[in-house]
């Protein structure tokens, strides 16, 4: 796997693609970037060794699981640009006048939240013999926060306003306000720009989270230099569930994370991804007992160049043949 590059891991099911990608590289390189791992000499365990680990300070596995599991958790929290948006609101004329700081305008934290939902903005129903039942807060009518809260007010919206935004609408409203106004830019440019600021985080998808993540990452960057890999991406089959679009604008995200010096290891089955890669390794040749072997790797152009060398070469020559150079 080439430092500095998108790698997608290929083959076959049960060609051993993720023992390879998260069980042997993820798992071991989580145990080198440890602290306590550095001091020593690392132990490997399913290969014999892993050269250039040094280059890499961080591992991190995207994958599509929830980014939260309570409705207080939202795309603003995550991300981590809510901190500002409470910096603001605490900064006006209105809040300075209550004594208002930035704590008021967190729903998580009792003060300026509704009480009656604690700031979750909906309420939970207990159902004999049925799932519980989560209905809007009656009291704050989904907005999270008090009456004394949602009285203040910065360019004519309340806190409860800002959560109920959508992406496209606060890329303009913070527009100002570089650092939030980045991070919104970002979410839009992955396709997220019709979620609301505040939406539940059990309620998105598993591709709406992956992306988030991807976003989460983004907005911390600095672009590195060519060739220095900061951080390790390990993603397993990322598409799954995902509309050829929303596949178009991942496999950029993708890009960015490369383009600001890290490395990213990818499964998958998708020929869109796999087109775009720096690199493939193949393996195979078949499933089960008949994989677990690399069979090819290099650039897509040099898999496709040789189609009788594995199943995916053939299938990738095929694709690039009827799509054409990139």
């Amino acid at each position: 796997f080439p430092l500095g590059r998108l790698s997608v891991v290929t083959g076959v099911s049960g060609s051993g693609k993720s023992t390879l990608a998260r069980d042997v590289l993820h798992a071991n390189m989580s145990v080198r970037t440890s602290k306590q791992s550095r001091r020593k000499a690392p132990q490997w365990v399913g290969c014999d060794r892993i050269d250039g680990s040094e280059a890499i300070a961080r591992v991190l596995e995207v994958d599509q699981t929830p980014i939260g599991k309570t409705p207080r958790s939202c795309p603003a929290t995550y991300v981590g640009f809510w901190d500002d948006v409470r910096k603001l609101f605490a900064g006006t004329t209105d809040a300075k006048v209550r004594g208002y700081g930035p704590g008021r305008f967190s729903f998580n934290t009792a003060g300026g939240r509704c009480e009656a939902c604690e700031g979750q903005g909906v309420q939970t129903i207990e159902m004999s013999f049925l799932p519980d039942v989560k209905v809007l807060c009656d009291v704050c009518g989904g907005r999270r926060f008090n009456a004394e809260t949602l009285a203040v007010t910065w360019r004519d919206r309340s806190v409860g306003d800002v959560l109920a935004m959508c992406v496209d609408d606060a890329v303009g409203f913070f527009e100002a306000h570089p650092k939030v106004h980045h991070a919104l830019t970002l979410l839009q440019d992955v396709g997220l720009g019709y979620l609301t600021l505040g939406q539940p985080s059990p309620t998105l998808s598993g591709g709406e989270a992956q992306r988030i993540k991807l976003v989460t990452e983004l907005a911390r960057l600095r672009p590195g230099r060519e060739g220095t890999a900061q951080t390790l991406y390990v993603l397993d089959e990322p598409t799954v569930g995902l509309h050829m679009a929303d596949v178009e604008k991942l496999v950029r995200v993708l890009h960015r994370l490369v383009d600001a010096g890290n490395t990213v290891v990818v499964i998958e089955h998708n020929l869109d991804v796999i087109a775009e890669a720096d690199w493939i390794v193949d393996l195979g040749p078949e499933g089960g007992s008949g994989g677990g072997r690399v069979v090819a790797a290099g650039p897509p152009e040099q898999l496709a160049a040789a189609p009788r060398e594995s199943h995916t070469s053939l299938v990738l020559s095929e694709f690039l043949a009827e799509r054409g150079p990139r």
